[in-house]
């Protein structure tokens, strides 16, 4: 599926996204058309999904980060749908994600201080819907966060 010329430029992408087409191409050894012209490939088979602004919310000001998980009440049929369309209204939820198992949903939860945090908390996280069971994770440090894997 992917050959090593698509692999040295998605490599050189994911160090540098940033990169003008004419510098991803010198460094992963091809022609600018030669890697514009794979690069339109790649999102055409939706391997390259687009780029994005990778913003340090720290660096603006929110200082807290907090991991919530969810159990559901799973009596009503209704109750994933309502829960995510709740979650996804409110502000300060950078992130969502749903589950198999005894958790089965994730929201990752920004803040600028703690005060701030319990303010959402009360507010806007346990009014969602349907809320069985809440377990939060304040995070400490990232120790990895990168989306690559060995090309």
């Amino acid at each position: 599926m992917l050959d090593d010329t698509d692999r040295r430029l998605l490599r050189q992408l994911l160090a540098d996204p940033g990169l003008p087409t004419a510098e991803l191409a010198s460094r992963a050894g091809v022609t600018p058309a030669t890697a514009w012209r794979r690069l339109e490939k790649l999102r055409a088979q939706g391997i390259l999904k687009g780029e994005e602004a990778v913003i340090d919310w720290r660096a603006l000001g929110w200082e807290v980060e907090v991991s919530l998980r969810f159990t559901l009440d799973k009596t009503n049929p209704r109750a994933f749908d309502e829960f995510l369309e709740a979650a996804r209204a409110v502000p300060e939820v950078i992130e969502i994600q749903t589950f198999l198992g005894r958790v089965d949903v994730r929201l990752n939860v920004i803040a600028r201080d703690m005060g701030h945090y319990q303010e959402i908390y009360r507010s806007r996280i346990l009014t969602l819907p349907h809320i069985a069971d809440i377990e939060a994770l304040m995070l400490v440090s990232t120790v990895k966060d990168e989306g690559s894997l060995p090309l």
